[in-house]
């Protein structure tokens, strides 16, 4: 009986163009899968490091210049407050173990990133003849990997190893030979029981999450708000500041980042309430930043929340390009794009504590900072804090699940609002128009 030994070497480096072809193909795979389609940060870096790494220019790879070349940060930028070199890298690392874990083993060429390094490593599968039979008569490059029980004890503990660790390199040619010092067996084992037990690890802490999860029911909030949630990265609440300004007719204007004594008001600081509630119940983090001194660069970190929309800069800017946005210009109103006609406004002829607001909600995928955005955004600061109310509240969410339809946990969806306003309080929230995409 014929018995082949398959080692597993810790890293192997492309020689020639076809190897080279052979990564970057992987690296295509990789690139189109569900770990990584969805986002732009995360193929653009582990396609800077790929390239840069088979074209010898492995200097390239270092913290600040992967910071200026693939997520344009000035070259003077601040590594040790501004992350996203590492952040990125880790994340990198991780949605390649889980996207080998998925592909299972046999893949061919595999990528990984190292901990504590920006230049990636890549493995392959190498099959060998046992000493005790010869391999006569099998056609090279085609012999099929053995089931365990036909492997020395040795050789089972390397079948074992995880998948994320090595892989079967294509042979081009038949009766080619790759060759290369074996790596010893020692250590080749153990680390496969190390990235095993993270692997189990990963395992068993999804299980207790996916089982706490489906024990109880999938509310309408849940569901409206879990892909902000679900990101790993701590949300940003980011609200619009105002002064006083008596000569306007809501009495304040927006704050300008040069300003130290601005405020939002009560209506806003309820909203702000509202979202960092369901931040909290939902295992996230979230931190408080204001319009007017956030520049993009800081957004482009997180998961957003929006509150506000003429008194922040970054409502106005995000909402544009969308069906539902506000108008860039005075008078304040909300436009729909699909009917140019169409706008939404307060009565200016009404005292502002009177007069009905307007609002959007809207939750969507950005491509300007690559993450998730809801905006609660109101004319006036009522129509904010009935947005805030709307976006937390299972019956309206409700509502607007059977108005929306499937895919309500995935799609881009805007509502228009109505709240009628008496003496300054606001009323309940009507639906005016849904759109979702």
């Amino acid at each position: 009986m014929t018995r082949f030994h398959i080692e597993r070497e810790e890293a192997w480096h492309p020689q020639t163009q076809e190897d080279r072809d052979a990564v970057l193909r992987e690296l295509h795979d990789i690139l189109a899968s569900a770990q990584f389609c969805n986002s732009k940060r995360y193929p653009a870096f582990l396609e800077y490091i790929v390239r840069n790494t088979l074209a010898g220019k492995s200097e390239l790879l270092k913290e600040r210049t992967l910071g200026v070349e693939v997520f344009h940060r000035p070259a003077t930028y601040d590594t040790n407050t501004d992350t996203i070199v590492r952040y990125t890298a880790g994340e990198v690392r991780k949605r390649l173990l889980l996207y080998y874990s998925v592909r299972g083993p046999g893949a061919g060429i595999r990528i990984g990133l190292p901990v504590g390094s920006y230049i990636p490593e890549f493995f392959y599968e190498r099959e060998t003849a046992g000493a005790h039979h010869s391999v006569e008569g099998a056609p090279a490059g085609l012999v099929s990997e053995p089931s365990a029980a036909a492997f020395p004890v040795a050789a089972t503990q390397d079948a074992a190893q995880p998948a994320a660790q090595a892989s079967l390199l294509p042979v081009a040619n038949p009766g080619t030979v790759w060759t290369q010092p074996p790596a010893r067996h020692g250590r080749r084992v153990s680390m496969g029981w190390l990235v095993a037990a993270l692997v189990v690890a990963a395992a068993l802490a999804a299980g207790w999450q996916w089982k706490a999860h489906s024990a109880r029911p999938h509310s309408a909030v849940d569901t409206f708000w879990a892909p902000v949630l679900q990101d790993s990265r701590a949300i940003e609440i980011c609200t619009g500041s105002v002064v006083f300004a008596q000569g306007n007719y809501s009495g304040v204007t927006t704050a300008s980042r040069d300003l130290d004594y601005t405020f939002v008001s009560m209506q806003i600081a309820s909203a702000i309430a509202e979202v960092s509630g369901v931040a909290v119940r939902g295992g996230a983090s979230s931190q408080l930043i204001f319009s007017a001194s956030t520049p993009l660069t800081e957004l482009r970190e997180h998961p957003l929340i929006l509150l506000g929309a003429y008194n922040n800069q970054w409502t106005l800017r995000l909402l544009a390009p969308l069906r539902f946005h506000f108008a860039p210009v005075q008078p304040e109103a909300i436009l729909d794009r699909a009917q140019p006609t169409k706008s939404w406004r307060r009565d200016e002829t009404q005292p502002y504590s009177s007069a009905d607001d307007y609002a959007i909600v809207a939750r969507f995928h950005d491509p300007t900072i690559d993450s998730w955005v809801v905006a609660l955004a109101g004319l006036g600061r009522n129509g904010t804090e009935t947005a805030a109310q709307f976006a937390t509240s299972p019956h309206y969410l409700e509502l607007l699940r059977q108005q929306v339809g499937s895919d309500f946990a995935s799609k881009n969806i805007e509502v228009v609002l109505k709240t009628s306003v008496i003496d300054g309080k606001s009323g309940a929230p009507s639906i005016l128009a849904v759109h979702s995409w």
